[in-house]
């Protein structure tokens, strides 16, 4: 569970990602010590920042770079890809057009997942079907974001073998029937600047508390703007600030599950107090989309022997927080 932390303590996990495919990486000590502080941060925290991941820092600004282009658009340009249920909720939101715990939240984005195919995952998929809708302008959005997505699966699957090892378990635990074939989401956010003569401040907050749906997230975010908040267990909130060259790291609920409640998914918010426009790119590395998701016998054993949460279908629980956070 999440402890009183005071920051997000920061890991180079460049010898875990050089590493984690090697047959004799389990004995290298170097990735020994990239699992201990992996371990630490998910059990104290649930949050941590990055550097040594592999992904060249000119891409991860040109991500950011091209979405601000996009968001600084004339608002008819981005209507043209609007989040519809005929895309599989795929599409650009307007401000507002989000919703968490019954709030609408102060940004706009575009919601992307991993494709599905009609009847690929029969009725439980059946919400999800559709492709993504990209923008024709600016020129190469596309292009980008999939390089994007492919590189974060990639790097995702190196740390989630890298937290497999940190539980004790084999260091391929998360693939398979578990997560060998991970659904994705990619939600580029954009925050607009705070109206503060607004009569109601306290509903003007860019994204309400929550935890996240699936295994781990990476955070892109603005080198200069600090926002993203992450909440302790004395209730604080510590702000998770800007470190260039990394990608903020939170797990999510299926991980929680999966652990038996040994690392935290962890509440955090975004409020953009800033006098900018603040962008941000989020990837979500997620569990099949059909895996049934329960606690690991040894995270079981672990934390004192019983279950403390039931099964859980992993598209079904996504399917059920699309449709409630939505509105169109």
């Amino acid at each position: 569970m999440a402890t009183d932390f005071k920051s997000i303590p920061l890991i180079d996990i460049s010898e875990l990602v050089e590493k984690c495919d090697d047959p004799n990486s389990t004995q290298d000590k170097g990735v020994a010590e990239v699992v201990r502080q992996l371990d630490q941060a998910c059990r104290e925290a649930g949050f941590f920042y990055v550097k040594g991941h592999g992904i060249p820092d000119s891409l991860v600004k040109q991500i950011r770079t091209i979405s601000r282009r996009f968001f600084d658009s004339p608002y008819e340009e981005k209507l043209k890809i609007k989040l519809s249920s005929a895309s599989g909720y795929r599409g650009y939101q307007r401000v507002g057009e989000n919703i968490t715990k019954g709030v609408p939240d102060m940004h706009e984005a575009i919601d992307c997942y991993k494709e599905v195919n009609p009847g690929m995952y029969g009725d439980l998929g059946k919400a999800m079907e559709g492709c993504n809708v990209w923008p024709s302008e600016p020129p190469n959005f596309k292009n980008l974001m999939e390089d994007y997505v492919d590189r974060c699966t990639e790097l995702s699957r190196k740390i989630m073998r890298g937290i497999a090892l940190a539980l004790g378990g084999p260091i391929d635990a998360f693939e398979g029937n578990r997560a060998g074939d991970p659904f994705w989401v990619l939600r580029v956010i954009g925050y607009p600047v705070l109206c503060h003569e607004m009569p109601n401040p306290e509903n003007d907050v860019g994204c309400g508390a929550h935890t996240d749906y699936g295994l781990l997230t990476l955070v892109n975010q603005d080198d200069d703007i600090t926002a993203l908040q992450v909440r302790n267990s004395n209730g604080e909130w510590i702000s998770a600030v800007p470190v260039p060259g990394t990608f903020v790291c939170n797990i999510g609920d299926m991980l929680k599950i999966l652990t038996n409640g040994l690392y935290e998914s962890t509440l955090h918010r975004v409020i953009n107090n800033s006098s900018k426009y603040r962008v941000c790119v989020a990837y979500f590395h997620e569990p099949n989309f059909d895996a049934a998701i329960e606690p690991l016998d040894k995270c079981v054993e672990k934390s004192g022997g019983t279950k403390k949460f039931e099964r859980a279908v992993y598209g079904k629980h996504l399917v059920s927080k699309v449709l409630t956070n939505f509105v169109i």
